[in-house]
């Protein structure tokens, strides 16, 4: 019987990921410079510092490193408070698992604030006793710490929970770690036959899966 749920933010319950697959593009957009093809596979791999100072090598942006930086933050800032949605029927499923009495909380490597700021604009924060960032707790999801510190606030036994990620190797690490997991299909993660065979259940949409 599931008591508790583990939720990714981006990808999993709100189609967020491409402002961050994009991100390189539209900040170079909005300064009216034209990037180059290979920009948000670049930019992806690098930290936001490493990205400012790649603008300024290749594209000669006249602006500091901060300047630029501060630039990129506000752009995430507007989407996060103004524009990014829940997924379709996530709203419905979350509702469901509230009703059944289902202890929810989400797990991301989003900045709590961006987080908050999504959830109380679509009205759905109530559903959640709890927010982990990768940045507070220390670690990525390449490693299961934040998995297990919010199973520790749920409150539920390991075998009783579950996890929804969108993203391969998030699904390997909380698998790995000994929970059962949930894949929600995304067009951002490539390896989708992978998380098939990973997953112990796998979803093209959140009104698949049934409590």
């Amino acid at each position: 019987m599931i008591k508790g749920a583990i939720f990714d933010f981006d990808g999993t319950l709100f189609d967020s990921m491409f402002i961050w697959e994009s991100i390189g593009e539209s900040y170079l957009r909005s300064i009216g410079i034209k990037p180059k093809q290979d920009v948000n596979e670049t930019v992806k791999a690098l930290s936001l510092y490493q990205a400012a100072c790649y603008f300024q090598r290749e594209y000669g942006v006249d602006l500091s490193a901060l300047e630029i930086m501060n630039g990129v933050n506000e752009m995430v800032e507007r989407f996060y408070k103004k524009e990014t949605l829940p997924k379709p029927h996530a709203v419905e499923l979350l509702r469901r698992f509230h009703n059944k009495g289902v202890k929810m909380c989400i797990a991301t490597a989003t900045d709590r604030y961006l987080i908050e700021a999504a959830l109380k604009r679509c009205g759905i924060s109530k559903y959640f006793s709890g927010i982990f960032t990768c940045t507070e707790v220390g670690h990525g999801k390449d490693e299961p710490h934040i998995f297990r510190q919010a199973l520790e606030h749920l409150g539920v036994n390991k075998k009783d929970a579950i996890v929804f990620e969108d993203s391969l190797y998030a699904v390997k690490t909380a698998k790995s770690d000994g929970f059962t997991t949930v894949a929600v299909f995304d067009r951002h993660e490539k390896n989708q036959t992978q998380l098939k065979k990973l997953a112990d259940f796998y979803i093209e949409d959140l009104s698949q899966f049934n409590i």
